[in-house]
């Protein structure tokens, strides 16, 4: 069993790492829904009990899956999803690029916001969702009255918590003036490493947990990446695509020697890395295998000495990797 940290000034103790379920949808390679309920069973058998979901991740399918594997372990998990991707062509949104090659259509409006919980709490088969995050800011709709209206879930029982995703600090310090934001999740790695210039320092000051998402650089951290199948959502990523993938393989390659040296797996080491820079940030990692939850949770005991820190933070300086970045 992994350690707990709280969770932000004003939320529980929860596993140390979390679990990310987004990865079950396909986006990586097939997944079976028998193996992927054993997955998440396992994560929580780890101690990882953030159990990270979306209702935009297989348009349902994935909270469904969730509810599946939590039922008769509800006092074990602590469920986390997020809402605001619209794909219904009955409801209003606002377009958003991401630079993927497509774009996102954002609700954000209160009446949307209503009707996304009740749909997330029915496909979860729960009472209440214990964090419950904005997936996006709606670029037409001010942050205050999405986080206003999400604040009713909490004051009717149907919420513990809230949490943003993908925002900037400007629009942090707005939502937690309305209702306290207990976590905000953002991209956060070795692979990228932008939250550490404007977004963690707000967050410590206003005392909200970084919830790192993606803490793996979509898999390229686990050294292990190739050439990518044909049906991959990574061939839109620029650090992806052409020569990126090559050349951030070799940018790369002494950090993966760097974890060899030290008897781990680089997954390993860039979850210990996360890990070692503070308590108040959990990493979700996401894998379709249940031996990957097990490896994934030594991390959390692995120690990292400053001159190993040190030169990790050499290794994979920020702005090594090379292509843009993308939402």
């Amino acid at each position: 069993m992994i350690q707990k940290n709280a969770l932000g000034r004003n939320g529980p103790k929860v596993g140390c790492l979390g679990y990310g379920a987004m990865v079950l949808e396909g986006y990586y390679g097939a997944s079976d829904d028998g193996q992927a309920v054993e997955t998440i069973r396992r994560a929580l058998d780890a101690g990882l009990t953030m159990i990270d979901s979306a209702d935009a991740y297989g348009n349902g399918h994935n909270e469904r899956l969730v509810g599946r594997a939590i039922a008769g372990r509800r006092n074990d998990a602590f469920v986390a999803t997020k809402f605001g991707i619209v794909f219904d062509d009955a409801e209003t949104g606002t377009e958003l690029p991401t630079g993927w090659g497509f774009s996102l259509r954002i609700n954000g409006q209160p009446a949307y916001v209503r009707k996304a919980l009740d749909g997330s709490l029915q496909r979860l088969g729960v009472d209440a969702i214990d964090l419950w995050y904005a997936h996006y800011p709606d670029p037409a709709t001010p942050i205050e009255e999405t986080v206003g209206a999400m604040a009713e879930a909490v004051r009717a029982g149907k919420v513990r918590y809230l949490g943003l995703s993908n925002v900037t600090a400007e629009q942090v310090r707005r939502a937690h003036a309305v209702h306290p934001i207990t976590a905000v999740q953002y991209e956060y790695s070795l692979w990228r490493r932008e939250a550490e210039a404007v977004l963690l320092p707000t967050l410590r000051e206003l005392g909200i947990a970084l919830v790192a998402w993606s803490p793996l650089g979509s898999g390229f951290l686990t050294g292990t990446v190739g050439r990518l199948d044909e049906h991959d959502f990574r061939q839109h990523n620029p650090r992806f695509a052409g020569d990126n993938l090559a050349a951030n393989r070799e940018r790369y390659a002494p950090f993966v020697d760097l974890a060899k040296a030290l008897g781990i797996t680089p997954a390993q080491l860039a979850l210990a890395w996360l890990l070692h820079q503070g308590q108040d940030i959990f990493p979700i990692p996401g894998t379709r295998r249940p031996e990957r939850v097990s490896e994934n949770a030594e991390a959390s005991a692995i120690p990292l000495n400053d001159s190993t820190l040190q030169r990790i933070h050499e290794l994979a300086r920020p702005g090594l990797a090379r292509g843009a970045t993308l939402l």
